[in-house]
């Protein structure tokens, strides 16, 4: 088979680029298309995978209207060329669009209900929708796609890179984090995002409200702040000049980060879930609520959701000091880890019985 693979975000290339692999390896011939976006560049210079960059990313409503359009247009001829059989994608609006023009079937990924704008434009033109079995099916069919085309995994998309996963030490060296100290990571919001766009404000990262209050309750701990954007670093590094908050620059291996800290408080949801499947007590500030993969790791005992300030330092608190506790997180991690199933082997195995 010829399988075109577009991936937009760096879960989108964690997730996808696993798949492609295997087509590879199976012996499938995979185009990987993509966008110019920050941290999706330099993952993949990071991770050495080699995808056409076509578009950009706009970051207000307009602009990712007119990125969207002209993404398209690009996409038609290269696309084309190479005449696939099948399109897969993480609910790319371009690549089921394209796909729906070109008459090649599309298949969605998507486990963020919560992204209306990218469900509605991707839902109604996928011939299959590949999600997390944590979110009712009733929730996907308001969008447009019918139960018989809704395929649903018992894991969430993290256990897709998790659970090969092998740390490296040498990493954090080569980003100047101290091995000695106990640091506690922090992953910005995505506040471009279209599920977020109005609801927080983009110029005031995560870390506004908690740093001044961490630092002074944690005088040991190193902060090392993870954004997503130029302007969320430049903000950081302008307001909080001290030399226990280190703002990564550059665009980093998640999971290695993750896995050598001692607390992660996460904006999102990617990471939030590496963090939350590697065993490393893990608190959300996600600023909405209502995300079914999320809530369900709440309630697993692998993330935590604190309700006020005073609660949040009590729980780093613990999660710094609590032998008990932190062995307790741990387990419920490797019972998950352990209850899930790869995505990938439920999507490879619709893709080869489309085959027979």
């Amino acid at each position: 088979m010829r399988i075109w693979i577009d991936f937009l975000t760096p879960k989108h290339l964690l997730f996808l680029t696993k798949l492609a692999e295997r087509l590879k390896t199976m012996g499938h011939k995979v185009l990987m298309t993509t966008r110019a976006h920050r941290e999706v560049l330099g993952l993949m210079k990071l991770k050495n995978i080699d995808a056409i960059v076509v578009g950009g990313y706009g970051h207000t409503i307009k602009d990712k209207l007119i990125a969207s359009v002209e993404r398209m247009r690009e996409l038609v001829p290269i696309v084309s060329d190479f005449d696939p059989d099948l399109a897969i994608s993480y609910s790319s609006p371009e690549a089921a669009r394209v796909s729906f023009g070109l008459g090649i079937p599309h298949y969605s990924v998507n486990d963020s209900p919560h992204a209306i704008h990218v469900a509605k434009l991707t839902l109604p033109l996928s011939e299959k929708l590949f999600c997390p079995w944590v979110i009712p099916k009733d929730v996907w069919t308001q969008f447009g796609i019918s139960l018989e085309k809704i395929i649903p995994y018992r894991g969430i998309d993290q256990v897709a890179w998790i659970r090969d996963f092998k740390p490296d030490a040498n990493y954090l060296r080569q980003l100047g984090i101290p091995m000695d100290r106990d640091t506690i990571l922090i992953r910005e919001s995505e506040v471009f995002a279209s599920y977020l766009l109005g609801s927080v404000e983009s110029s005031a990262p995560t870390t506004d409200g908690l740093l001044p209050h961490l630092i002074n309750r944690f005088q040991d701990a190193i902060f090392v702040i993870s954004p997503r954007y130029e302007s969320q670093i430049d903000y950081i590094r302008n307001k909080y000049k001290n030399d226990r908050v280190l703002v990564l620059d550059t665009v980093v291996d998640g999971a290695n980060l993750i896995y050598f800290s001692k607390v992660f408080i996460g904006g999102g949801g990617t990471m939030t879930g590496e963090a939350a499947l590697l065993g490393i007590p893990t608190i959300s500030v996600f600023p909405k609520s209502g995300l079914y993969v999320l809530e369900y790791l709440i309630e697993k005992g692998a993330v935590f959701r604190p309700t006020s300030m005073d609660e949040m330092l009590s729980l780093i608190d613990k999660m710094l000091k609590d032998c008990d506790f932190i062995a307790e997180i741990k387990r419920h991690s490797e019972e998950l880890l352990r209850s899930m199933e790869d995505p990938i082997d439920t999507i490879l195995e619709h893709i080869l019985r489309g085959q027979n």
